[in-house]
């Protein structure tokens, strides 16, 4: 196997698993854009073919992923220089819903069904179609929603509620070990923490099963089964 022949298998491989992604939709690569995932599975195959596969030597395995990384920063430079190219090699969004409207247009060139709308809805904690006046389907697959207005979550100034603060929440102790670092850095000692199990009724760190702190809600431990 000559190196002409590895780059000339590469360039089309390139060129063959670019359409593929096109082919199978969005959906099918999840958060990955078309090109990363062309990139995750060339670079996956050249590797296992460096480990398994007794008649590659490498300089072979050398040389094409050279070859693979310059056809990488190629296209990647494309994309940044030529705005027109973008939407070839990285794909666009597409509006699946429109003003409450489902665009059957949209999702069959997605190929996409009702049911795996329905699915991507779900995951945004959407349970009817009725509630979106758009959603979107980025380039890696995800799905973004805007709700009708009176499907929407109302927020603090909506309500013209005060501001309150929010604290981060520290695990204290996890399957009967103390986590030292977090102790500290919630500003507690030892000593403190003894004080907190004794007000449970528990005498040993290794009686919990899982303890934390939050400045607003304060300490919670649960001891393990017995």
């Amino acid at each position: 196997m000559s190196f002409l022949y590895i780059f000339v298998e590469l360039v089309i491989g390139f060129v063959l698993l670019l359409a593929l992604t096109k082919v199978l939709g969005k959906t099918q690569i999840s958060q990955l854009t078309p090109f990363d995932f062309i990139s995750a599975l060339v670079l996956g195959e050249l590797v296992g073919n460096a480990i398994y596969d007794k008649h590659v030597h490498i300089g072979m395995i050398i040389f094409a992923i050279v070859v693979w990384g310059m056809l990488i920063y190629i296209t990647e430079w494309i994309t940044q220089k030529f705005r027109s190219t973008r939407e070839l090699l990285e794909g666009k969004p597409s509006i699946l819903i429109s003003r409450g409207k489902i665009d059957r247009k949209a999702l069959k060139k997605n190929k996409i069904d009702i049911d795996q709308l329905q699915g991507l809805l779900r995951k945004k904690n959407v349970f009817s179609i009725q509630e979106v006046e758009y959603a979107i389907l980025e380039a890696t697959g995800e799905i973004s929603v805007l709700k009708k207005p009176k499907y929407q979550t109302p927020t603090i100034q909506d309500l013209s509620l005060p501001e309150t603060p929010v604290y981060l929440t520290y695990t204290l102790i996890s399957d009967g070990v103390v986590d030292e670092d977090n102790l500290k850095e919630a500003g507690f000692d030892r000593n403190w923490l003894m004080k907190k199990l004794k007000e449970k009724h528990i005498s040993n760190p290794e009686e919990v099963f899982y303890a934390e702190w939050n400045e607003a809600l304060g300490f919670y431990a649960q001891k393990n089964k017995v």
